[in-house]
């Protein structure tokens, strides 16, 4: 990597950390409701109902895609099972109008992964829930999966970072405008915090978009 490289790399990162740590300043006194998960674009239950199918592979139609050399390695499945909630989104029109979103995966004996998302729909007034499946698209040591609600429909569920212990996740769907962070706790690190949105930023996320729950 030439200097100017590193320069310019060395100077996003401090620039990240102002902001992480005025975010985390702003919003430490406040409770954080984490919602959650295999985000990627899923949530199709409240998208079909307005959209339908057509309208929703239109809007979720991939115009920038995510590298292969972004995926996470190795990837343990087992691990990643349970209940995650979602720390962090890029604003979508799958996800309008629901707020504490959490998905819980579970292992099929077929080695797919059950998925049960739930959330608050505030525009009803009410909860929503609803029932999915994940599959790998290669081995299961990759994080690249794809998620359906409404089969044949499968979207991309792009895993692009963990931390060691499975309690942070950076996921993607099929282009630049999907974005989640998933934790399994309330207070994300700042060095993770960092981290994800050091990796988003070079893959071309715009991450001063992304709203914290």
């Amino acid at each position: 990597m030439r200097q100017h490289e590193l320069e310019a790399r060395g100077s996003r990162k401090g620039k990240l950390e102002r902001q992480s740590i005025s975010t985390f300043n702003q919003t430490k006194n406040k409770p954080v409701r984490l919602s959650s998960v295999m985000k990627k674009e899923n949530w199709l239950i409240a998208a079909a109902a307005g959209v339908g199918a057509a309208g929703l592979a239109y809007a979720l139609w991939p115009k920038n895609h995510i590298p292969k050399k972004a995926i996470f390695e190795p990837f343990d499945k087992t691990k990643y099972m349970g209940l995650w909630r979602e720390a962090a989104r890029l604003p979508n029109r799958i996800e309008k109008n629901l707020k504490d979103l959490t998905e819980e995966y579970s292992l099929n004996e077929d080695g797919s992964i059950k998925v049960i998302t739930r959330a608050y729909n505030f525009d009803k007034n009410k909860p929503v829930e609803a029932a999915g499946k994940a599959k790998f698209t290669g081995p299961d040591t990759r994080g690249k999966l794809k998620v359906a609600y409404f089969l044949p429909l499968y979207l991309d569920y792009n895993i692009l970072d963990v931390d060691d212990d499975y309690k942070f996740a950076l996921v993607s769907g099929n282009s630049l405008d999907y974005l989640w962070i998933l934790a399994r706790e309330n207070d994300i690190p700042n060095d993770i915090r960092i981290r994800f949105l050091l990796k988003a930023t070079d893959l071309g996320f715009d991450v001063g978009k992304l709203e914290w729950m």
